[in-house]
């Protein structure tokens, strides 16, 4: 059983490590592919950051539950870490989008961009949370994915 400190770091490392990754790739997609105006990105961010909050750890729990399908080969584990963060990530930033105001244009390119995006990011965001999560003094592949004990 992991104690209620190791939890609270776990939390703290996968949410800080989203909200660190995301927001400068976030602001970049949203206005220079997506062409959302500053306030517009401003407001997706705000928006973005208050989800990535509630959304670092189960992130986290899905990312180390779908490695776990993953062989030891370098290919395996990029395919596996990019297809976590699409397959979780891009259905709540075109949310973000569509609340942000984007209008349908610009939600269809922001959601292609950042799908584009996290195909492509989705092995050195693996790689950055790792890395925050031994900050933390955290294992890097987290603990027992899925668990209702963490």
């Amino acid at each position: 059983m992991f104690s209620h400190r190791h939890r609270w770091r776990s939390f703290a490392a996968d949410t800080l490590a989203l909200l660190l990754f995301f927001t400068l790739t976030g602001v970049l997609n949203e206005h220079f592919v997506a062409g959302l105006a500053l306030d517009q990105v401003l407001h997706a961010r705000l928006l973005g950051a208050l989800l990535m909050v509630v959304c670092g750890r189960p992130y986290g729990l899905w990312r180390d539950w779908l490695l776990g399908f993953a062989n030891s080969r370098r290919r395996s584990q990029i395919l596996w870490d990019s297809l976590a963060l699409v397959s979780f990530q891009v259905p709540i930033y075109a949310a973000i989008l569509l609340i942000s105001g984007a209008s349908g244009e610009e939600l269809l390119r922001g959601v292609l961009g950042v799908t584009v995006i996290m195909l492509a990011l989705g092995r050195p965001y693996g790689a950055f949370l790792n890395v925050v999560r031994r900050c933390f003094g955290l294992e890097a592949g987290g603990e027992k994915p899925m668990s209702l004990s963490v």
